[in-house]
Parts: structure tokens; sequence; C-alpha cells
């Protein structure tokens, strides 16, 4: 018998809880039911299956990673709003990693789900506005947006498989890849006409 109150967003909060846990790649919904201490097929009342569990965590890691990152950059503008938006961003990755793999992750989401969620397009928002403060624009924007992403994501995946043995401090050469983005995004190279894939 189910317990009373399951809920489809009961089971993405426990399956998400479970992927910080043994990573994304690890829960199934045996786990999740086993969490829950219900039987596994009243999982499926909720949620349609591993994937569609995998897709709410994403959506759910996605709201509430893009929430944390409003708050720290609210009110902050230039190197200010960049340096809260990436220590936001990391530090979420550190609490959460499993949800923040599936936010990494391609995963097939429900289109209606997808359609109603507000973290994707809000993580979108606020990064494009963050670096509207720089004064860039298209295509210079989403090349900018490109950009970060691969240095926050790369980053915060080589620092959580403990791909930064040396001696500095992983901190140190963060603050500095920081500064770094900063100064090329203050001195953005004008797009070249013909630039080819």
């Amino acid at each position: 018998m189910a317990r009373a109150g399951l809920t489809a967003e009961r089971v993405t909060i426990a399956g998400a809880e479970l992927a910080d846990e043994v990573g994304l790649d690890q829960v199934t919904m045996s786990q999740v039911a086993r969490r829950l201490g219900v039987k596994d097929a009243s999982l499926y009342t909720h949620v349609r299956g591993l994937e569609d569990l995998r897709g709410r965590i994403a959506l759910l890691a996605a709201d509430e990673k893009s929430i944390r990152i409003a708050e720290a950059t609210s009110g902050q503008a230039g190197k200010d709003a960049l340096l809260a938006f990436a220590d936001a961003w990391r530090e979420y990755a550190h609490q959460h990693p499993g949800r923040y793999t599936a936010t990494q992750t391609p995963i097939r989401i429900d289109p209606e789900l997808a359609a109603k969620a507000a973290g994707p397009r809000r993580a979108v928002e606020l990064t494009y506005g963050m670096l509207r403060g720089y004064g860039l624009a298209e295509p210079d924007l989403t090349d900018a947006v490109r950009l970060l992403r691969s240095t926050f994501h790369g980053f915060v995946a080589l620092e959580a498989a403990g791909g930064f043995a040396h001696e500095r401090s992983p901190q140190q050469s963060w603050v500095r890849a920081l500064d770094a983005l900063h100064t090329l995004l203050e001195h953005w190279p004008p797009s070249r006409e013909g630039d080819s894939a």
C-alpha cells in the first residue's frame, strides 16, 4: 500500500537526495521506493519510470540552482555579479552533486513538464542578463555564455573527480580563473565577419 501523501514532488525529492548521496547514474526506482517506504509499483502512479524521474530531478535542480544564483547576484553588476554567479554555481555543484549532474546531462524530459518549468528559462535569463552588464550583444552573448558554462562546469567536474592534485589549492585557481574571465569579458574581441564553425 502506498504511503499516504505520496506525490510526484515527494518522489522527485527522494530521487534527488539519493542522487546526491550515490550519484545520479546509481539511482534506481527500487532504491527510491525503499527510501520512501513503499513498493516499487507505487512510484509509477506518480512518475513514468527512471528516465522520467531523472528529468524531474533535472528540472528541480535547475530551479534550485537558478534561485540560488538569482539571490547571490541580486543588486550586483560587472565583476561582482560574475563572482557571485560563479560562486553560487560552484557551491550548488559541491552541495548537490547528483542534482548538479542532472542539470549537465542530456536527459529526455517530458515536454509538458519542461514547458511549465521556470528553472531552465530563469538560468538562461540570469546568464544573459549578467553578461549584458559587460556590454555584450549577439553573437558575442551566446559565445560568452558557452565560455562561462564550459569554464564553470569543467572546473567543478574536474574538482569533483579529484583532478586538481597540485599543491596549489583549487580555490586559488578558481579566484584567478574568475579574474581572467572578468578581464576577458571587459575586453571581448570583436566578432569577425565570415567566422566559420
